[in-house]
């Protein structure tokens, strides 16, 4: 159970990370450009794990990395972007609290990985959240809500495509190269699509700099880690985090009215979460069978910070 607790933890980094995403670009980042946007944030964080990976995919993990490399960083990172342009901080982060479910369907046709009835109630619980958070938030932008909702589609079937085909190489090259591969195609689409990348000042300057290193390279290692230990419906429960810090910083930074109904709602998700929460035997048995970890520089990654 400890060790469990312990892949939690580390876990929710990376929706925490996520949901403070959606201030970080909406408030510091250029509007008008979501392709460099996103080949900036991937890239960067790509190469750095690149440098202390030192490994290249062997075999099929040339084409799998690239595949995930398009899921959860090329088509994710653009989509997310434009949601967060387009959708209040709190709005942007709630639509894809929808995730788990998503997941779960997922990893149900991909893994055969059956979902929980505590992990279905926990999601419908979070859902019901949402919709009383959504359901208060004013005019919503209708394009927004599309590439929030296409975004976790696409990184729904990235996250369950990882864990079904394994860590490969390890946690760390796998991240590393997926996110390279998207970056790359991000910078030559974005290239081609919107010309020379946009003059940024030091705002946004240390925006990126969290958008890359923070909710991507160490974000990511989280988040995959989270799914080589602990079941999709356990890891996509855990993603509930992200709308939950979505709306806080919204109200406490971004001046984003936080009524009684919302309040309501963020208290149903943080139920939900509860509800699924790790401890079936189908949990302990991913922990425990998980090899010892060696010690390479792929198992030694920076630990991540207790708070984002």
């Amino acid at each position: 159970m400890e060790a469990m607790r312990r892949w939690v933890a580390l876990t929710a980094v990376a929706p925490v990370a996520w949901g403070a995403n959606y201030y970080v670009t909406r408030q510091f980042l250029p509007a008008d450009h979501p392709l460099w946007g996103a080949a900036l944030r991937a890239l960067p964080a790509g190469l750095l794990l690149m440098a202390l990976s030192r490994r290249r995919p062997q075999r099929s993990w040339w084409w799998k990395s690239a595949v995930l490399g398009v899921l959860n960083t090329s088509a994710f990172f653009v989509l997310v972007y434009v949601a967060s342009q387009l959708l209040a901080t709190s709005v942007a982060s709630m639509v894809m609290a929808v995730s788990p479910l998503v997941m779960m369907l997922c990893a149900w046709v991909l893994l055969r990985e059956r979902p929980r009835v505590a992990h279905v109630a926990g999601a419908l619980t979070g859902l019901v959240g949402v919709a009383l958070m959504l359901g208060t938030s004013g005019t919503v932008d209708l394009m927004g809500v599309l590439a929030s909702a296409a975004a976790l589609l696409a990184s729904s079937v990235g996250y369950v495509l990882s864990k079904r085909w394994g860590a490969g190489p390890g946690v760390l090259s796998v991240t590393a190269w997926q996110l390279t591969w998207g970056g790359l195609l991000l910078v030559a689409v974005a290239a081609i699509a919107e010309g020379a990348p946009p003059a940024v000042d030091a705002a946004a300057l240390a925006g990126f700099g969290y958008t890359a290193f923070v909710a991507t390279a160490l974000a990511f290692l989280a988040w995959f880690a989270g799914l080589r230990h602990l079941s999709a419906g356990t890891v996509g429960l855990i993603g509930l985090l992200n709308p939950v810090t979505g709306v806080l910083l919204g109200t406490t930074l971004a001046a984003e009215a936080l009524t009684g109904r919302q309040g309501l709602g963020m208290g149903l998700v943080l139920i939900g979460i509860l509800l699924g929460r790790p401890g079936t035997r189908r949990d302990r048995v991913l922990t425990r069978s998980q090899p010892r970890p060696r010690p390479t520089v792929e198992t030694t990654a920076p630990a991540p910070p207790t708070s984002p």
